[in-house]
């Protein structure tokens, strides 16, 4: 899982734990541990999302100032599907 350079920090603090990713398919999985340099996020649950469900507050908690911002961003390919993943950070 990838996230924008100006998220990164934040993933390691701790201070975001969830992503919104639009997907023809999940591209993660539930217990799969994912780079983050210096370390790895680990993921602990994908729920697909409704676009009605990407609240202001979701899109916040996501490191986003909005929901504009939150999907200028979640989109990544062709895909159609919303899925809200939650992770933690493990440091080396």
């Amino acid at each position: 899982m990838l996230f924008t350079k100006k998220l990164r920090d934040r993933v390691r603090s701790g201070e975001i734990t969830c992503s919104v990713r639009i997907w023809k398919q999940p591209r993660v999985k539930v217990g799969g541990r994912y780079a983050l340099v210096p370390g790895e996020i680990e993921v602990e649950t994908i729920d697909e999302l409704e676009l009605a469900d990407i609240t202001p507050e979701l899109a916040r908690r996501s490191g986003f100032k909005g929901v504009i911002d939150l999907l200028k961003t979640a989109q990544h390919g062709r895909g159609r599907r919303i899925f809200l993943v939650r992770f933690h950070y493990l440091a080396p």
